[in-house]
């Protein structure tokens, strides 16, 4: 899919194995680590990560939901790693879905303003925060498609998804987008 100057691609994945200039994970507010995405980005990317993010937690505390940070992506095949604080999903009556939207909104901006053309998202939210995929997948889709049309700095969006549930979900979201 083309939207701009950007192309939006849906892939089954490994994360952690995508040779981008910024790869998104799911953080939780203390920026600590955390179980999914998060852990193997952790992993992969090696303890200078982690390290970047004690600095930055000392300065701010706690990343609010629906924000993000950026670090250095450590032994990652990235430049950056840009960690998005997606909400824990509770039925849609907290303000979820403007939350999430928030999430990848502010993953591309920071993208952009550090210079990274190339990114990789995971599908925020869906996995211990209990997100229901369809929607989420929706929302993520949604969201990148009108900041490709409205700024043409990307190149390529990459949704890397790790379960064959989740890479249905962004497609069936893609082909909606699509109008098909």
């Amino acid at each position: 899919m083309k939207f701009g100057s950007t192309e939006i691609s849906i892939i089954k994945g490994d994360i952690t194995k995508e040779t981008v200039d910024a790869i998104v994970t799911a953080a939780n507010n203390a920026l600590a680590g955390g179980g999914g995405v998060d852990s193997a980005v952790h992993k992969a990317g090696g303890p200078a990560i982690m390290a970047e993010l004690r600095q930055i937690v000392s300065q701010i505390k706690k990343c609010p939901t629906g924000e993000a940070v950026i670090t250095a992506a450590g032994r990652l095949k990235a430049s950056h790693v840009i960690h998005a604080v997606g909400p824990v999903y509770a039925g849609g009556k907290k303000n979820e879905a403007e939350l999430l939207e928030n999430a990848y909104y502010n993953s591309l901006v920071l993208a952009k303003e550090y210079g990274a053309t190339t990114i990789a998202f995971p599908a925020i939210s869906t996995g211990a925060y209990g997100y229901p995929l369809p929607e989420a997948a929706s929302i993520a889709l949604k969201t990148c498609a009108q900041y490709c049309r409205e700024f043409s700095h990307f190149k390529e969006l990459r949704f890397v998804l790790f379960s064959d549930e989740a890479l249905g979900a962004f497609q069936a979201a893609a082909q909606e987008l699509n109008g098909a």
